[in-house]
């Protein structure tokens, strides 16, 4: 999907992986790419985000393309593309480029699509937003 982007997003390296018996308070920033194959109480913002099927987000996700085979509380904000799997479900609003939702998938929320990217929030300014709104717990 997305000329091949996302299934390469698929197949990189992942520099920041958040297993299935995992759970993580407070916001990640990563230049690079992020799993959530456990879950996440805060936001993320990576270069590339995939939530796995056992992986949940409670909070906003920022990145270049976004995954979603679990679950995401929160906005979701992809410039490049998004892709919502089967068993994805994203309860937040969508802001994307393209978006890609499967049979199956769920989605409670608002969408905002542009063709120019320009339209598409800044990653920095989500991440401030959300990190305003989430404070990290202590």
């Amino acid at each position: 999907m997305f000329n091949g982007k996302l299934k390469d997003l698929e197949t990189a390296k992942m520099e920041t992986i958040i297993g299935p018996d995992s759970t993580f308070q407070g916001t990640i920033k990563s230049k690079g790419f992020v799993r959530v194959d456990g879950r996440v109480e805060g936001g993320v913002s990576a270069e590339g985000v995939i939530v796995g099927e056992q992986g949940h987000v409670q909070g906003d996700v920022a990145a270049k393309s976004v995954v979603v085979a679990g679950k995401v509380t929160g906005n979701v904000t992809a410039s490049t593309g998004l892709e919502l799997q089967t068993k994805g479900q994203i309860t937040g609003d969508i802001r994307a480029t393209q978006i890609s939702i499967a049979e199956g998938a769920v989605f409670e929320g608002n969408c905002v699509m542009a063709s120019d990217k320009t339209k598409i929030i800044n990653i920095d300014e989500v991440l401030a937003s959300s990190a305003a709104k989430h404070p990290a717990k202590s």
